[in-house]
């Protein structure tokens, strides 16, 4: 069996006292463990016993990156970050107070551990590569300043900006430490909208940077509440790159997921170039790998500014949407349905949406298709739709929605989805086909709140 087999937390012995008693772990770590994020599963081998000294303590899984911390113990370095991420600052085991929270990689540990794996290749166990190590604060810090100033020569910043870019894509980790320098955000903020010319390499590397990262509210404030910065990324959204445009858009829905305030938020939703070059990187999908997903991020985010729903319409979202709903991924599916019930909220895009001949058999074939979500922003959207048009109704019934309503308001899903669903039911009751009209009375269609 792979390495990769795995089995319930609870399945998984701790080793035996007289193997090792520091290797017992007290009852509150593994409720720690039980609600870390993104914790791993142990592991299940079969013909072969993991030696107890390469189990992490924590999980009691083989671990992959092990690391020592300043009381000496060792852990992979994945549950020791999450043991210190909710909360935690005591060592699991001997249960004293870290003096701080280096993790000093274990290197002769994990080599042993490699080559317990190729010994053990026979059984399906596999090597565990050698992991990447988190960046070294001193170097993001220098490698900050030499970008950030303006005395040094243009290849010295742009070489930092890209060795920077490089150790983000690397780990999270290093996302992390970049992130976490008082001024990081500032310093690339600067160089985006910075003086070295309005498309320079160093502008671009700074841009693919920054979207790497989550921005503060002042930083959003220092960008949106300015108009110059706002028309410049307007204008990259139609640069001759699709890597440039599209993290154009990504920065514009990072903008205005951090902006706390109407008003700020308005000051990107009211330039139509935003939704026009938006739209346009949802029409060309293949152009680049991140195209879909940061372009129904960033229309989704325009769209929950309600004034301005009407731009993304006049842009033509409702056609674009319509014709790129099967690409989409899951989670993208949902944002994209979502888009089209928010913008279906509005006269112009109802009639919009009405025009395309394909909106309700997709939207109806969607229906307990995808998700609970996405089943509950179709059904918002057919309601929408069916509610100012009678052709809309007659489509919906030719497309088979009582079927799939019916079978909705018997299922799990959400609350509002069967409320959607219900007064679904009661607005087409007069477009069913008559013999199904009869039966009606058997399904809650009628218990409308």
């Amino acid at each position: 069996m792979s390495l990769c087999s795995i089995r319930s937390l609870s399945n998984i012995k701790p080793p035996e006292p007289h193997q090792n008693q520091t290797h017992q772990i007290s009852q509150r770590a593994f409720s720690d463990l039980a609600t870390m994020p993104g914790s791993l599963e142990p592991l299940d081998l079969v013909g072969v016993q993991i030696p107890y000294h390469f189990r992490c303590p924590i999980s009691l899984e083989l671990m992959r990156d092990p690391v020592i911390i300043s009381t000496g113990q060792t852990y992979d370095r994945h549950s020791i970050e999450s043991w210190v991420a909710t909360g935690n600052t005591t060592c699991p085991v001997t249960r004293t107070q870290l003096a701080d929270f280096t993790l000093i990689p274990n290197h002769t540990l994990r080599r042993l551990i490699q080559e317990w794996c190729v010994a053990n290749r026979s059984f399906g166990v596999e090597r565990i590569p050698t992991p990447k190590q988190p960046a070294d604060p001193t170097l993001v810090r220098s490698l900050l300043s030499q970008a950030g100033s303006h005395s040094n020569p243009y290849p010295t910043r742009l070489a930092a900006l890209r060795r920077l870019r490089g150790l983000a894509r690397d780990l999270d980790k290093n996302r992390s430490i970049i992130s976490s320098h008082i001024s990081a955000r500032e310093i690339l903020v600067n160089i985006v909208f910075g003086d070295s010319g309005p498309d320079s390499e160093l502008n671009r590397e700074a841009l693919a940077l920054l979207v790497m990262l989550p921005l503060a509210e002042s930083d959003c404030v220092a960008v949106a509440s300015d108009p110059d910065r706002v028309g410049f990324l307007a204008r990259l959204l139609f640069h001759n790159s699709m890597e440039v445009r599209v993290n154009s858009a990504a920065l514009i829905e990072n903008l205005l997921a951090g902006s706390r305030t109407a008003e700020l938020r308005a000051q990107i939703s009211n330039v139509d170039e935003i939704y026009h070059g938006v739209i346009e990187i949802l029409r060309n999908p293949i152009a680049h790998p991140r195209a879909l997903k940061i372009g129904i991020k960033a229309l989704f985010a325009l769209c929950l500014v309600k004034q301005t729903r009407d731009k993304a319409v006049a842009a033509g979202a409702p056609e674009t949407l319509i014709n790129t709903l099967a690409e989409f991924e899951k989670c993208d599916s949902e944002r994209a349905l979502a888009t089209i019930e928010l913008l279906c909220r509005v006269p112009e895009g109802c009639a919009a949406f009405e025009a395309h001949a394909l909106t309700v058999p997709l939207l109806v074939k969607t229906i307990l298709k995808i998700s609970d979500r996405a089943t509950e922003y179709a059904a918002g959207a057919l309601l929408s739709l069916c509610s100012e048009s009678e052709q809309s109704q007659n489509d919906a019934v030719a497309a088979g929605i009582m079927t799939q309503l019916l079978l909705l308001v018997q299922s799990d899903c959400t609350d509002r989805a069967k409320r959607k669903a219900q007064l679904l039911l009661k607005l087409l009751r007069d477009s069913w086909p008559e013999d199904s009209v009869g039966n009606s009375d058997d399904f809650v269609c009628s218990d409308v709140v």
